[in-house]
């Protein structure tokens, strides 16, 4: 296992989303701010090295010395992907010719398209290049329900979804993720040029070994794309974004020369993908743990939790299920289906070269950051929707009543709100206990807010909400210490933290309802269900079976149009 080839970069965020939709026909615009940062010890953790690398050459600056620029050029706005190429390819070249003063730096060059391309097509039509990532925020349809008191909370984002390639600058180690590490990648990320951003995700469990299908992700892994696609409301944006540091011998002609290179292989035909699954045939299925095994260690669990000598009220326990298929699995077009199954969760995707993708669709945010407002959710209890409305109704009656999800849920409410306030002036809570309701499933939920009293409390938001009790369980040391002696494979970046970190704002989803996979290798799915007094063995299984069957029914037959599946129901 390679221990310290890492990278570090910081992914890429937007711009003011309004001024560029409604100046799209505006002259260039040129932002640059010299950063005068200050850097603190490691603390909340033990110090750790910070190994950078950029596009191979690797640095040790900790963290500690202010980069030299940030900046943002925008363009003047296009009207297909093909004439935004041709204006970033110019503009690199007139840059060759006019180096800036730095020794180190990143400048995001940037075009306003005057169409809104999907970024999942638009990745789809790069897959040589590698790495690649994108993310998409919740989107809000006619068919989403949140059952409130009547106050419900509905974020508002021009955002809609970000696709990249290659790399600017690629953070990743084997050491767990510490406040040194947040801080390297922040040196990158300014609130003045909102639209860099680093997207990446954290292991769930950075003690545990790490297992082979997951070394390339290491125990953390952050990225800023070279080349990003971002899709707004009603509109587009091609960029590019070059960093260059003398400090790693990564000098500004080597980084122009790279992004240049990577512009070569990017395709501007988008082809619109059909969002729909092909025939999979599979050839070998198989569950870590098996039926039998899954029992024994709910028993184990349950026993553990009813000791009255144990501090142990609430354990979460997952399983890996392998299938090998007799065609190759892509990656982009999975994710393409889940897009249409989950259109109120976050998709991602995280592939380094060489390696395995990541891709999930999560119903779960961890956190969301904007400067010193900050907001989390509990979620907890899983039912099916009923096929009717009167159905619907007793079912959720019945989430809302049962004591065991009650239980379940105001354990993971109460943790979040016991941790926001170790770093907030004020929580509230609203509404406190409700029904979130998606197209197949339902969920016991509460929305959490407050106000962080310094920007970098963001780290410590970021290292004590993760593992929330909905992927751990409480109290939190020893419900992991009982998922490291239960689970015999690796969870890897599965129930991790799994976002972007921006100047300004930052958004963090939680990594359930994910998989890995590869072309030639088929898929690993993972999914868990929370364990506490009165669970059934049987019926957390089947719980389990419910949540990786948005997976699932992509291999087993031939996938329906976009309008059965939108018809067949959603699972989030």
């Amino acid at each position: 296992m390679a221990t310290a080839t890492l990278a570090r970069h910081s992914l890429a965020h937007f711009m003011d989303l309004e001024s560029i939709k409604y100046s799209i026909a505006a002259q260039p615009v040129s932002r640059r701010q010299s950063l005068h940062l200050f850097y603190h010890r490691c603390y909340y953790h033990k110090p750790c090295s910070v190994v950078v690398s950029m596009n191979g050459c690797q640095g040790n600056p900790r963290g500690r010395v202010p980069i030299g620029s940030i900046e943002t050029r925008t363009f003047p706005a296009v009207t297909s992907p093909a004439l935004a190429t041709d204006t970033l390819n110019l503009a690199i070249s007139e840059l060759k010719a006019n180096p800036p003063l730095f020794t180190s730096g990143i400048l995001r060059l940037q075009v306003p398209i005057q169409q809104q391309i999907e970024a999942i097509d638009w990745l789809h039509s790069q897959h040589q290049i590698h790495p690649r990532c994108f993310f998409s925020g919740r989107r809000q349809s006619k068919d989403f329900t949140e059952v409130t008191n009547g106050n419900g909370y509905q974020k508002s984002n021009n955002v809609v979804s970000v696709a990249g390639v290659g790399s600017a600058v690629l953070f990743r180690d084997v050491h767990p993720f510490c406040y040194n590490d947040w801080k390297s990648i922040k040196r990158f990320l300014s609130a003045n040029c909102p639209l860099i951003r680093a997207y990446g995700a954290i292991r769930f469990d950075a003690r545990a070994n790490i297992s082979s299908e997951w070394e390339p992700f290491g125990s953390f892994y952050f990225v800023i794309p070279q080349v990003e696609l971002d899709e707004l409301d009603g509109c587009s944006m091609l960029a590019t974004t070059i960093a260059w540091d003398n400090a790693f011998s990564w000098t500004w002609e080597q980084a122009v020369d790279a992004v240049e290179a990577t512009m070569t292989q990017i395709s501007s035909n988008v082809l619109k993908l059909s969002k729909e699954v092909t025939r999979s045939f599979i050839l070998s299925n198989s569950h870590v743990p098996c039926k039998m095994y899954w029992d024994l260690a709910v028993e184990r669990a349950l026993q553990i939790i009813n000791r009255s000598s144990s501090p142990l009220t609430k354990v979460v326990l997952a399983r890996s299920s392998k299938f090998v298929i007799g065609n190759d699995i892509d990656p982009i077009a999975w994710l393409a289906c889940l897009q249409v199954e989950g259109e109120n969760a976050y998709q991602f995707c995280l592939q380094p070269p060489n390696a395995p993708a990541f891709i999930g669709n999560t119903p779960e945010q961890l956190f969301h950051r904007n400067c010193l407002g900050i907001s989390s959710e509990a979620m907890a209890g899983t039912r099916v929707r009923g096929g009717s409305m009167a159905l619907d109704l007793q079912i959720q009656l019945d989430l809302l009543s049962s004591p065991k999800d009650h239980l379940e849920f105001t354990i993971v409410r109460d943790n979040i709100r016991k941790k926001l306030e170790a770093v907030c002036d004020r929580i509230v809570v609203e509404p406190n206990k409700a029904i979130r309701k998606f197209h197949r499933v339902q969920h016991l939920y509460a929305r959490l807010a407050g106000e962080l009293r310094s920007e970098d409390d963001e780290f410590k938001i970021l290292s004590s909400l993760h593992p929330t009790p909905a992927v751990c369980g409480f109290p939190t040391e020893e419900a992991r210490l009982l998922i490291a002696e239960t689970e015999v494979f690796d969870r890897g970046m599965y129930a991790g933290p799994v976002g972007w970190f921006g100047g300004g704002e930052s958004e963090f989803a939680v990594g359930i309802r994910s998989a890995l996979a590869e072309k030639g290798l088929g898929a690993l799915i993972y999914a868990g269900t929370g364990i506490v007094k009165g669970s059934n063995p049987s019926l957390e299984w089947d719980e389990l079976e419910l949540k990786t069957s948005q997976f699932t029914k992509l291999l087993k037959l031939e996938g329906p149009s976009r309008q059965k599946i939108e018809n067949s129901g959603i699972i989030n």
